[in-house]
């Protein structure tokens, strides 16, 4: 899953590695899946997070409301995205203009992580999880992240220029996954539900 509401979103900054915490909306967005979840009755061993402070909040969360524990892993936070952190898309790219051709190794903001390096670490993150003992899972992580942790586990490659397909996670979005290790099955019950506050703003 993505995290809540952060203060970058509401703000339109470009966040990356940079530190942002819940808004208000974000919270409220964590306690509504955290009370679906615990009416539907769903459990997890053990709750996954980037560290970064908006997914460990939403983590903290979603841990306390269904009494789960937590632990933190790096691997699992959003792109470094080097000079645009923390700046608005429209000043970014007035200061650092795009290139018209973004190879799949050309850093992004000049000193961040290439698309292929974004790949990479969020294949060894799925490595990592799918290595643990067979359970029940939650990751709470970031779009770029799980963007990619997306092609890991579905065997698309990253291409130049961003093309490709695109699984976008709204604030506190979710996706329900299972894995078969024996047959090396993947299958992707859903993305990107996000009922639980789209049912509360209604």
């Amino acid at each position: 899953m993505r995290h809540g509401q952060s203060t970058g979103n509401a703000e339109g900054l470009h966040q990356g590695q940079k530190d942002f915490a819940l808004t208000p909306t974000g919270k409220s967005q964590a306690r509504a899946l955290a009370k679906r979840w615990k009416k539907e009755g769903v459990t997890f061993d053990l709750i996954v997070s980037s560290p970064l402070l908006r997914a460990r909040e939403t983590a903290e969360i979603i841990a306390e409301a269904l009494s789960c524990p937590l632990e933190f892993d790096p691997d699992w936070m959003e792109r470094d995205n080097g000079v645009l952190s923390g700046l608005r898309p429209e000043d970014a790219y007035e200061i650092y203009p795009r290139p018209d051709f973004i190879h799949p190794y050309q850093p992004i903001g000049e000193t961040g992580e290439s698309q292929w390096e974004l790949f990479v670490r969020a294949s060894r993150a799925v490595l990592n999880l799918v290595r643990r003992q067979p359970g029940r899972y939650l990751v709470v992580s970031h779009g770029g992240l799980l963007n990619m942790a997306f092609y890991a586990i579905l065997g698309i490659t990253p291409q130049a220029n961003f093309t490709g397909p695109r699984f976008r996670f709204g604030n506190t979005g979710f996706a329900t996954l299972t894995y078969q290790p024996e047959q090396h099955r993947w299958t992707v019950f859903g993305v990107n539900d996000v009922s639980h506050w789209k049912q509360q703003e209604g």
